[in-house]
């Protein structure tokens, strides 16, 4: 039975995720520079491989990143992949505007992977996603691994941190905000 539910459920979510999602992520973060903030640095300019530790501060554009451990990799093409690992009993976290207002998307996750070649963000063990419309939720989504696409604005949530859903691994838990309608006075 619970498994029809949840087949009886899966549309409508899609749905009102498609529905909602009508801004991008910030086309112009991608011709930004990457920056970093740490408190220590570590270069392999040979394998190209930036270990980074301390309250580590990763900007590029609108999109923000903080962490207490980060390894930067860069392949032939220029494309950097960052891996952040959060501070002992803490959380990673990122946050970056959408286009088409004062739309943000955030997270957060004990682990997080950022690929800037396609833009793509993972979030790892103890995942949390919200899309907020400036300060106010629109949806949240919990589980222990999300991957968001910040040029589609796609996310896929899992219930266990191996990228893939397992039948009694834990549940994932998803909040979606009613659509409201400004009326004129």
């Amino acid at each position: 039975m619970k498994h029809n539910f949840l087949a009886l459920l899966q549309p409508f979510l899609l749905i009102s995720m498609v529905l909602t999602c009508n801004a991008y992520a910030e086309k112009n973060d991608a011709n930004q520079p990457i920056n970093v903030e740490a408190d220590q640095f570590h270069h392999d300019n040979l394998k190209k491989i930036q270990t980074i530790s301390g309250n580590v501060i990763l900007t590029r554009g609108t999109l923000s990143m903080k962490a207490g451990n980060m390894i930067l990799k860069e392949d032939a093409q220029g494309n950097q992949f960052a891996t952040l690992f959060a501070a002992p009993g803490g959380l990673a976290t990122f946050r970056q505007r959408r286009d088409g207002g004062d739309f943000w998307v955030e997270g957060q996750a004990e682990r997080i992977e950022y690929d800037s070649k396609i833009e793509l963000i993972k979030l790892f063990s103890k995942a949390k996603l919200k899309r907020l419309d400036g300060t106010k939720p629109t949806e949240v989504v919990d589980g222990e691994y999300i991957s968001y696409d910040g040029r589609t604005e796609f996310f896929n949530v899992n219930n266990t941190p191996t990228s893939e859903s397992k039948p009694g691994a834990g549940r994932i838990k998803i909040v979606i905000q009613p659509r409201t309608e400004i009326k004129g006075n």
